[in-house]
């Protein structure tokens, strides 16, 4: 069976260039060795890569060693979840710009996401290609 994203329909691809995905495939599934929970695809931000980089995960150096090629402004890339939702918390605690949060490609994003955002929220960071 398929695997299926928010929107309760086939997941499609976030990215293959750069490459994305806990398998590296460009698919946001799911995998049990994936503790980072990869599953949700977001498009990248200036500000969010900031942000992600000041709380200590830089997303901007290329990592060959890790097939990590090192993300600018527009790319999609599947994001931990964690991540995302820690950029959504602090942007509302701290009022940081709203691009602080990057936008959310629902139909590449893995439907377990749904086990900790609800739909309206992804909706509402929803990106509009």
């Amino acid at each position: 069976m398929p695997a299926r994203n928010v929107l309760g329909e086939e997941l499609a691809t976030c990215s293959t260039d750069p490459k994305t995905g806990f398998a590296r495939d460009g698919c946001c599934g799911t995998h049990p060795n994936d503790r980072g929970r990869h599953e949700l695809c977001a498009v990248m931000t200036d500000e969010f890569l900031s942000f992600s980089k000041e709380q200590g995960n830089d997303l901007v150096t290329p990592r060959p060693e890790l097939e990590f090629p090192g993300l600018n402004a527009g790319d999609r890339w599947c994001l931990c979840l964690g991540r995302w939702i820690e950029a959504l918390e602090t942007t509302q605690a701290k009022r940081l710009p709203e691009t602080t949060v990057p936008p959310v490609v629902l139909e590449a994003t893995n439907e377990a996401v749904l086990d900790s955002v609800d739909l309206e929220t992804l909706e509402s960071h929803s990106y509009d290609a």
